[in-house]
C-alpha cells in the first residue's frame, strides 16, 4: 500500500485564530462550509474543537463515497480529523500571511494496491483536491463577508 496525499491552499484575509476557530467549529461553521459532496452530516459529540467526533458520507465521485467518522484534534495552528472508518487523515494547517492567513487542506490515506491502486493514485487526489478548493473557498467567502 502507498500513501496517497491530496492538497489545496487559500489565502484568506482574517487572522489565524478566527481561522482556526472557524474551522474548529463543527455546530455551525463546518456544515455551512461544506460542498455538496458531503452528506448525512452529523455531530456526535463535542462540537467546537478538540475531542470533537463528527459524521459524514464523503461522495467523492458518482460510485466512490467513503463513510467518515472523524475524530479532530486542534493545536493552535492545526485542526486534524482521523478517521476511525480507515487511514485517512486531513490537516487544516493555518499560518500568518501578510494581513490574513494561508490555509492548508492535507489529505493522506494508504492506497489500494495492483491496478486499482493505480488508478486510485492517479485520479482520487485531483478529485479530492476540486472538494478541498470548495470548502476552503467557501471558509473565505464566509470569513471575509
Amino acid at each position: 500500500m502507498r500513501q496517497i496525499t491530496a492538497s489545496q491552499s487559500i489565502d484568506i484575509s482574517a487572522a489565524p485564530d478566527a481561522v482556526i476557530g472557524a474551522l474548529a467549529d463543527y455546530a455551525e461553521v463546518r456544515p455551512a462550509i461544506l460542498s455538496s459532496h458531503y452528506r448525512d452530516y452529523e455531530v456526535i459529540s463535542g462540537g467546537n474543537g478538540d475531542g470533537t467526533v463528527v459524521h459524514w458520507i464523503l461522495q467523492a465521485t458518482e460510485k466512490r463515497q467513503r463513510d467518515v467518522r472523524a475524530e479532530v484534534s486542534v493545536t493552535p495552528d492545526t485542526v486534524t480529523e482521523r478517521d476511525a472508518n480507515s487511514s485517512m487523515v486531513t490537516t487544516y494547517t493555518v499560518a500568518p500571511s501578510g494581513n490574513g492567513s494561508k490555509v492548508t487542506a492535507t489529505t493522506t490515506w494508504n492506497g489500494s494496491g495492483g491496478i486499482g491502486g493505480f488508478f486510485e493514485r492517479t485520479f482520487a487526489p485531483r478529485a479530492l483536491n476540486g472538494i478541498q478548493a470548495e470548502v476552503l473557498g467557501n471558509l473565505k467567502k464566509r470569513l471575509e463577508n
